[in-house]
């Protein structure tokens, strides 16, 4: 559960009152859980503690420092795809050494920077990386730990742009090609075979897919490890959280519902994973990113105009696309709820930004409650993928974002100056 609900009529995270958070730090805002993040950390490390995993948190669901820093001081380790992403980490105080580094492109920088920062390992997407990992790390007298990342061609059912474990995908390397490229890698002596790693996508709601992905590479894994002396298996990410509107609203019923009964949980999870895990005998890496942040955050914005026509009843709002994407970029569903609810029977209506784009929308046809120009909105469970997908299209300014710990609230970003934006911009000389 999270942190989020409603005290003498007014939305509070935790202790603290999201109207007064609105009017101190504006609007469009990021306001984040602290104890949410926590308990969800809990919860799935309580859940495999037959298997003492290393959780390595994905960076790329939520960036900020202060999020990093509440799992860096809990020695989380980190799951990076950048380096700036692991920049981000050492300066939010992250051990290197507990740092996994994923992503399909790693430049031949990012490499190097990674191996002087002394990471935990590469997660490898191609042969052609591994060569280059190895002449890197030939070049700076080291031995670069590697893993490579098995595609075992698992349908996750999710979005199709966020699924990653199937042959159409452009994610790791064929489960049965997996084994060669092994041998060929222990040919090369700047690399050492660390480990073997999986991912088959992102917001997985059914344990299914994940036991299905995991006896499917654990033979493999297994093998590899009699070959090589292979020390880890990891496991990915892609734990879903719940989006629906009972459950976000707190509704303790919903969990008793034939939808609960079905939907992913911590226990779960670990019951379809761990029994093959724990025979093998491997350490066990997990990389969960929106599990542990994405029900942590809302996004709060304001309401600028209430415009009907003859077909539509919008609510236009001060926050955008460029705030959060997903729901144009995947149709995703965010439950939307006043901060302050006023009586009054629910109305459809299309909860949209002010960007020049159709596709600029939060929910379209959304049963809504009485709202009028200058109420506040709230966008719950927009913890994960949303200001780490923000941009500035249309020239607008980041939003700032908000860690909230019992009755004690901290600006941890704050909202971009306009001139900011292009601050790295110039004229041509001959203009």
């Amino acid at each position: 559960m999270h942190e989020f609900r409603y005290v003498r009529g007014v939305l509070h995270c935790e202790g603290a009152s999201v109207a007064a958070l609105a009017r101190r730090f504006g609007t469009p805002l990021y306001v984040y859980s602290q104890r949410t993040l926590e308990s969800r950390l809990r919860e799935l490390t309580s859940a495999l503690a037959p298997l003492d995993p290393m959780v390595c948190y994905a960076v790329k669901a939520n960036s900020n420092l202060a999020v990093l820093a509440a799992f860096a001081r809990r020695a989380t380790g980190f799951d990076v795809v950048s380096g700036g992403e692991l920049a981000r980490v050492l300066a939010a105080g992250g051990d290197p050494a507990r740092c996994v580094f994923a992503g399909v492109a790693k430049t031949a920088a990012e490499i190097e920077y990674a191996l002087r920062q002394g990471i935990y390992c590469f997660n490898v997407e191609s042969e052609p990386e591994l060569a280059r990992i190895n002449t890197i790390a030939g070049r700076l007298g080291r031995r670069a730990p590697v893993a490579v990342r098995v595609n075992p061609n698992v349908d996750a059912h999710t979005h199709a742009k966020i699924t990653t474990g199937t042959y159409e995908n452009k994610f790791g390397i064929a489960l049965e090609d997996v084994a060669g490229v092994y041998a060929r890698a222990a040919r090369l002596k700047h690399l050492w075979l660390r480990g073997v790693q999986m991912h088959i996508g992102s917001q997985l709601t059914s344990a299914a897919p994940f036991r299905r992905a995991v006896e499917r590479v654990a033979p493999l894994a297994r093998e590899l490890t009699d070959r090589y002396g292979l020390e880890f298996f990891s496991i990915g990410g892609g734990l879903g959280i719940v989006y629906n509107p009972a459950l976000a609203s707190g509704d303790p019923a919903w969990w008793r519902t034939a939808a609960a009964r079905r939907f992913l949980t911590p226990d779960r999870y670990a019951a379809a994973v761990v029994p093959p895990l724990r025979r093998l005998g491997l350490k066990i890496l997990l990389e969960p990113g929106r599990f542990l942040v994405g029900n942590a955050g809302i996004l709060v914005t304001r309401v600028e105009y209430v415009k009907a026509t003859a077909r539509k009843r919008f609510v236009i709002v001060d926050a955008a696309m460029n705030d959060l994407i997903r729901p144009a970029f995947y149709d995703a569903y965010h439950e939307i709820v006043p901060v302050r609810p006023r009586p009054g029977a629910p109305r459809r209506c299309d909860v949209v930004g002010g960007i020049c784009e159709s596709g600029d929308y939060f929910a379209k046809n959304r049963p809504l409650p009485p709202v009028g120009e200058g109420d506040l909105l709230a966008l719950l469970s927009a913890g994960a993928y949303g200001s780490t997908m923000g941009s500035n299209y249309n020239t607008r300014p980041l939003a700032a974002e908000v860690l909230v710990h019992g009755r004690r609230a901290a600006l941890v970003r704050e909202r971009q100056p306009i001139e900011a934006i292009w601050q790295g911009e110039r004229p041509a000389p001959w203009q």
